[in-house]
């Protein structure tokens, strides 16, 4: 067992031992999703103010709008949210690269026949090179998708790494 399994299990038997959230239901309380970027710098619960059961936390590379379409349909669909608040943050890896950087790393790493199925996939990385822009611009995609009802409240922001605010774009 790797050191990070180990570490799982010890966190797992000290957090069920004082467990008694386990008749929480299972749509979200507060009725709402947070969409944030999967950088380990951002702790959602506590940075964004999410206790447990009150919200789906979605979280990808950049935050991205189109990579979590699906989970956010499941989400407002099947589980009754009515807000999207959209989180990415400064330093962001995805602004650092393009597509084309991204498939010459995988195929110096990983070799041809890996980025031949990156192709067939037809696999964006979806960087982005402004960050307030990005944020604006997966608003808008949210906004202009028939499959995310006009009624949804959605909001964009942008978190601080280095102090910790969170501050409103859109």
């Amino acid at each position: 067992m790797s050191a990070v399994q180990q570490n799982l299990e010890a966190a797992s038997a000290r957090y069920s031992a004082s467990f008694t959230q386990g008749s929480l239901a299972l749509p979200p309380a507060k009725k709402y999703l947070v969409l944030t970027c999967m950088n380990a710098r951002i702790d959602p619960a506590p940075a964004f103010g999410i206790e447990l059961g009150d919200a789906h936390v979605i979280r990808n590379a950049g935050a991205s709008a189109e990579d979590a379409l699906r989970s956010i349909v499941i989400s407002q669909q099947l589980l009754g949210t009515t807000e999207i608040v959209l989180v990415k943050h400064t330093g962001c890896g995805m602004l650092t690269f393009r597509n084309e950087g991204a498939y010459k790393i995988v195929e110096d790493k990983l070799g041809p026949p890996v980025v031949e199925e990156l192709r067939q996939r037809k696999l964006d990385f979806l960087p982005f090179p402004d960050l307030e822009k990005a944020v604006e611009a997966d608003v808008a995609f949210l906004r202009a998708s028939k499959l995310v009802p006009d009624s949804v409240v959605i909001s964009g922001w942008v978190y601080e790494v280095e102090t910790g605010k969170t501050r409103r774009v859109v």
